[in-house]
């Protein structure tokens, strides 16, 4: 079973300040108090193409689950171990061509994939109208993808028996029940996300516009001071 939710969406900012708030959105929460979920962000690897000039990009970051609360809900203990605020890792791919004007990114999550994969692409372009001037455009897709009915099943075999309470529980809901459940729970969950992602955006694009980059990078210092010295 595979799930996918596309959207649209325009910021009224130009190509190069969008990517910019892009790495910069999970700078510190105090920037962006809708990145409060993300407990770091670390750069794996960084370059730029010679041939394309194309800036490669890979980062992972470490954020509050992102399994959906009902999806552990819905989910007897002896496969989510009963804990639902565990963190996860999401790993972020990005290629930005400052030439062509666009850029492209992935993340997917690292943990949980047993029970969800979320594979999240999006791709910013300046509008090649000349109304578009000085706007962005971004195009999300996310794709959900379960297993777990598959492999409850190969698990405990079939036809499911009856012989516990959890079989029976599994039995009941079926394999492409268990997996429509956790997509669709999943997709509405991403949607609140995104939401939030485009608001959070917003603020960092609007401290830019106020503030410039050098504004931004002081604020950000100030903010890890303060952090460093809360610990």
């Amino acid at each position: 079973m595979v799930l996918t939710h596309t959207t649209n969406h325009t910021y009224s900012h130009p190509f190069p300040t969008v990517t910019l708030a892009f790495f910069l959105r999970y700078c510190s929460p105090q920037l962006n108090p809708f990145a409060s979920h993300v407990l770091s962000t670390d750069t794996i690897s960084t370059h730029v193409d010679p041939d394309t000039g194309r800036l490669h990009t890979t980062r992972i970051h470490l954020k509050k689950s992102r399994m959906p609360p009902a999806v552990m809900k819905l989910l007897p203990a002896s496969i989510t171990g009963g804990a639902s605020d565990k963190a996860s890792y999401i790993l972020e791919t990005s290629v930005v061509d400052m030439r062509e004007g666009w850029m492209s990114t992935e993340s997917r999550n690292l943990n949980f994939v047993g029970v969800l994969s979320v594979v999240e692409r999006q791709l910013y372009a300046a509008p090649s109208e000349p109304a578009g001037a000085g706007k962005t455009d971004v195009e999300t897709k996310v794709v959900f993808r379960s297993r777990l009915g598959e492999r409850i099943r190969d698990k405990l075999g079939h036809p499911i028996q009856h012989s516990t309470q959890e079989n029976g529980w599994f039995a009941r809901l079926g394999a492409r029940g268990i997996q429509r459940s956790i997509e669709s729970l999943a997709s509405t969950k991403t949607q609140d996300q995104l939401g939030k992602s485009r608001e959070g955006m917003r603020i960092i694009l609007e401290r830019l516009r106020q503030t410039g980059i050098m504004g931004v990078l002081e604020l950000r210092k100030r903010a890890r001071e303060r952090g460093m010295e809360a610990i």
